[in-house]
């Protein structure tokens, strides 16, 4: 969700859990508008963020060492003379404002304890990072705001602090029960908009809110029933208890395996999820696999170019085949027309232009035209000579339209691989394929654009290391019963898994007739329980084309039972001994082996 009021507040509940009694041990301020805090508690040392970027404020404990300019900045000059080694008292937010309070004592330089607070307002363009003393006057600021800038609220040294009023919202912390949606200023309101009327409340966790009530959000207050307020009003008020007894549950919601959502309570938006984290570390996750997933799809817009020229090439000269394919069916009927002509030759006559035959096969008439100029014998050798080009023609084109379907589902292999690219050595691997595939050139020399990838390690335990010629390793699940189940991000790393790293007892599952990762399950010469087959079978439904899909027919076998494909693309196998099953695609029953991705 975005960092609204709620957010904050689970910030703040992990913030003053962790960090109250700690020392403020280093002051950073790497961008002109994010500082970062070392601090030193009794449970450990901590890096705190705080950034006032217009475009994404947050504040969170990172684990991230940012880089700091040679010339620490004006503002983080005076924080070092003010709060360095300072006590910190707690950490509070004032309502469910998008503000975040640290209370800290410090000794001057008379040798008085001192009081001071250094606040940060999470408020988009408007955002700040402002230092206070015991009299809620403002030392400094990261960003000084005159009257020029703000006829509302000044923040220079020597103003008073306040949070500017927010005119027409109300404090979701104060609401009366029954009286959530009765007041009267809500009452000509949208649902949607009443509630974002109350301060903190975002846009998203609305929509939540009244997704989770069965409501409409486009219907105005007024309108409701009695039912309906009384289902709202329940969500309302259980998330503002969680919130007053800090009983926050911070999940990561993904869409597609892209990190969509997070949130600082789980109101199950999206099935897929990861939760076990704290407020901070959940933002971090969100935020590293976010702008991971961007990136990776920015540099592998390129290749999306190069696979999607391939098979538009591909599919047009496979169209051009099958068309010629279509002009040679009648080269049977050329044959038959040869046969009877020879046949028949005594019964027609020279010069005729057409010739009336019966057909042996079937005993009907058949109606044969002829050249008038050549003789019974020369019009049948001419329809002979039709059908032996025609049937030269269909058998070659036969096997270029084999090629053709082959190279298209190979194309379509090498797309489903795009969409699990995780990282840039997952990029390389595709590169080397397309390469190797003569779509692409090899381009050598180019940074992370070889043709071939660096050797990696041999492999360890259950073969979880990269292979020889891998540059990523596959991915690498555990089940709840502890069987280790292996999938390919792209074709060389389904080559990998199935013919390296599996051995011939091994379960390998993939999903029937349609692209996508092969997965090895490694029995260790046990039989598997059925939920682990159930399991292994929703994951490669899952790693599939048909991944969005809610059933998939999966096929598995043992893994003796699977050949390469002669001559064929790496990963591409046959197989006659299978069984299947249909499932819905899904990654319940496992969890990420450590260093397994």
């Amino acid at each position: 969700m975005a960092y609204d009021g709620i957010t904050v507040a689970a910030v703040t509940d992990e913030l003053n859990k962790k960090l109250t009694g700690g020392r403020v041990y280093r002051i950073a301020q790497p961008e002109s508008d994010a500082l970062v805090l070392t601090i030193r508690a009794q449970s450990g040392q901590y890096r705190l963020l705080l950034s006032a970027d217009a475009s994404l404020p947050l504040v969170y404990l990172t684990e991230e060492n940012r880089k700091n300019p040679l010339n620490a900045p004006g503002f983080c000059m005076l924080l070092r003379k003010y709060i360095q080694n300072a006590k910190i008292l707690a950490v509070t937010q004032p309502g469910l404002e998008r503000v975040i309070r640290i209370e800290m004592e410090h000794m001057d330089e008379m040798g008085d304890m001192r009081k001071l607070c250094l606040i940060t307002e999470i408020m988009g363009k408007h955002s700040n990072i402002i230092l206070t003393d015991d009299n809620d006057e403002i030392i400094d600021s990261i960003k000084r705001i005159s009257n020029l800038v703000s006829s509302v609220r000044e923040v220079l040294p020597g103003r008073k602090y306040f949070i500017p009023e927010t005119r027409g919202r109300l404090d979701p912390m104060q609401v009366k029960a029954g009286a959530f949606l009765d007041m009267p200023e809500l009452m000509n309101m949208p649902v949607h908009k009443a509630l974002t009327s109350y301060i903190g409340i975002s846009n998203t966790s609305a929509a939540e809110f009244i997704r989770i009530a069965g409501a409409d959000g486009d219907r105005i207050v007024k309108d409701l029933n009695a039912d309906e307020k009384e289902s709202l009003e329940s969500v309302f008020s259980s998330a503002m208890e969680k919130i007053r007894t800090g009983d926050f549950s911070p999940v990561v919601y993904y869409q597609d395996s892209v990190p969509a959502e997070y949130a600082a309570i789980d109101t199950g938006m999206y099935p897929e999820k990861k939760t076990g984290y704290g407020m901070s570390e959940t933002l971090e996750l969100f935020y590293r696999e976010k702008e991971l997933h961007v990136r990776i799809r920015q540099r592998s817009a390129e290749l999306r170019r190069a696979v999607q020229t391939a098979t538009e090439r591909v599919s047009k000269k496979l169209g051009l085949q099958e068309k010629q394919c279509r002009d040679t069916e009648k080269r049977e009927k050329n044959r038959l027309y040869g046969e009877l002509i020879r046949a028949y030759a005594y019964q027609i006559e020279e010069g005729a232009k057409v010739c009336v035959l019966q057909d042996y096969n079937t005993g009907e008439n058949v109606s044969i035209s002829l050249d008038p100029a050549l003789s019974p014998q020369d019009n049948a050798n001419k329809y002979f000579d039709k059908y032996k080009k025609q049937k030269r023609t269909y058998e070659a084109l036969s096997v270029y339209i084999q090629q053709s379907m082959k190279a298209l589902e190979h194309l379509e292999s090498i797309q489903v691989a795009l969409d699990l690219a995780q990282n840039e050595d997952d990029l390389k691997e595709i590169r080397q394929e397309l390469s190797e595939a003569g779509y692409i050139s090899a381009d050598k020399g180019a940074p992370g654009r070889n043709g071939k990838c660096a050797s990696g390690k041999n492999k360890g335990k259950n073969g979880g290391a990269k292979s020889k010629g891998l540059c990523s390793a596959p991915l690498h699940y555990v089940t709840e019963d502890g069987y280790h189940i292996y999938v390919g991000k792209n074709n060389h790393q389904n080559e990998y898994i199935t013919f390296e790293l599996a051995n011939g007892g091994d379960m390998w599952f993939h999903a029937k007739k349609i692209p996508g990762s092969h997965v090895v399950v490694k029995t260790d010469g046990t039989e598997l329980p059925d939920s682990v087959y159930e399991t292994a079978a929703a994951v490669a439904a899952y790693y599939s084309k048909a991944g969005t899909q809610g059933k998939v027919d999966v096929d598995y076998t043992i893994r003796k039972n699977l050949k390469k494909t002669p001559g064929g693309a790496p990963g591409f196998v046959i197989y006659h001994t299978n069984y299947s099953m249909t499932v819905k695609p899904s990654l319940e029953g496992v969890r990420v082996a450590e260093g397994g991705q």
